[in-house]
């Protein structure tokens, strides 16, 4: 039954590697989008060689209605067709193509070129996994993350879970002093964690929901469980969300963020169950 295993984790990912991949030509695409120097930017130029603008047209208060309409400035929606419909192997071999051939780190230029949300998100996309959680679990030691939990010891949360189904859904009847040992005297994030390996899915459903519901967006909840889970299981929790909230996943993230950030989401978040 390993082929099985596979196909469902298969299925339950969201962003997949790229056929016919090169690096190459991803990585110029995403310098010209940087520089101004994309199709978007050429179309202005063939207009600004067609008219001659007026000073005051290439001002903010412009009936163009933008300070940067030449050059075109960065073109996100090009870095968003490229690095979230790439999976992270191939993210690190575009930055390695993008450091050969034109001497800059990859993600320190997003950096410069990008801001606020959008820039968390595709610049967390250019982590390597297990450098990404790293650097979670860093910044929720300082306590700047948004949802900050202390230690847990993961094979403690794993026997207390198993302890909890022998003493409850495995039997008739409750064992009511397991139940009540375990929930008095674990912390709440220890039993959030117990609630994690028992039902993954429907845990980082739960996660996503909350992390919109309500007034403002835990944004690092947001992007930290889309980015970690996009290449794991995330349409898998899609659809625990749309059972367990009566909504789609993507349809929240319409409703509660915007731009080039929700874009992103979107895509990484990919089609509706």
């Amino acid at each position: 039954m390993a082929w099985w295993k596979a196909w469902i984790e298969q299925e339950g990912v969201t962003v997949k590697s790229s056929s016919h991949f090169n690096p190459d030509p991803d990585a110029e695409t995403l310098y010209k989008a940087m520089k101004g120097i994309g199709v978007g930017s050429q179309l202005l130029s063939n207009q600004a060689a067609a008219f001659t603008f007026p000073s005051s047209t290439l001002t903010s208060g412009s009936p163009w209605g933008h300070s940067r309409c030449i050059p075109a400035g960065t073109n996100e929606q090009a870095i968003i067709d490229v690095l979230t419909k790439r999976s992270n192997a191939q993210r690190q071999q575009i930055a390695k193509s993008f450091k050969a051939q034109f001497g800059k780190d990859l993600t320190e230029t997003l950096k410069s070129e990008l801001s606020g949300k959008f820039e968390r998100l595709i610049v967390a996309l250019m982590y390597l996994p297990y450098r990404y959680e790293a650097k979670e679990l860093h910044d929720a030691m300082k306590g700047s993350r948004d949802d900050v939990s202390s230690f847990v010891d993961p094979g403690l949360a794993l026997q207390d879970a198993q302890d909890l189904y022998a003493a409850g859904e495995k039997i008739r009847g409750t064992d009511e002093m397991k139940f009540i040992t375990i929930l008095c005297t674990r912390s709440a994030t220890h039993l959030l964690r117990v609630k994690c390996t028992r039902n993954l899915h429907s845990y980082f459903a739960e996660r996503l929901y909350y992390a919109m519901k309500g007034a403002g967006t835990r944004d690092g909840t947001l992007i930290r469980n889309i980015v970690s889970r996009s290449e794991i299981d995330l349409n898998l929790i899609k659809c625990h969300f749309k059972k367990m909230y009566g909504k789609t996943l993507s349809s929240m993230i319409m409703e509660d963020t915007s731009g080039d950030y929700k874009n992103a989401l979107l895509s990484l978040v990919g089609s509706d169950p």
